[in-house]
Formats: structure tokens, C-alpha cells, sequence
């Protein structure tokens, strides 16, 4: 399941994890027009772990998910 807002400033989607247990913390990503973060809580430490990915390296991870195992680059928008 997950759930789709529209803030001042970004568009955020909540990822909720419906598998068999044990369940995973919920994913929060927010997308902003420079980048785009992804949060979760780690029950071990109880803090909001992120990572902030540039427009550049979504691009590269949207286009990664539908290419066999080898390295490449993209060509960029221009």
C-alpha cells in the first residue's frame, strides 16, 4: 500500500510495507524540484535514517531498475 500528498514545496509518497512479518518500518520519499529524499526509521537506533538522491542519480535509478547486470551512463538532457 501506499499513499501519495501534495505539499507546499513537494510531492510526498509513503511506501507501507503489507508482506508476511516481521513488517519493514515505513518508506517516506519526498520528492522536491532539486532532489529527492528517502526516510525511514531504524527501530534499532529509533532515528530517522535518510539519503538524498539528485535529480541526476533518480534518473539513473529509474532507468537501472529495467537493464541487465553491467555499468553504464546516460546521456544527458540537453
Amino acid at each position: 500500500m501506499f499513499s501519495i500528498e501534495h505539499e507546499f514545496d513537494s510531492t510526498v509518497i509513503t511506501l507501507v510495507d503489507e508482506a508476511g512479518a516481521p513488517l519493514l518500518e515505513d518508506v517516506v520519499i519526498n520528492a522536491f524540484a532539486e532532489c529527492i529524499t528517502v526516510e525511514q526509521l531504524d527501530p534499532r537506533t529509533d532515528r530517522m535514517q535518510k539519503i538524498t538522491l539528485s535529480m541526476a542519480q533518480v534518473r539513473d535509478l529509474a532507468a537501472a531498475l529495467n537493464l541487465p547486470e553491467g555499468v553504464y551512463s546516460l546521456a544527458p538532457k540537453g
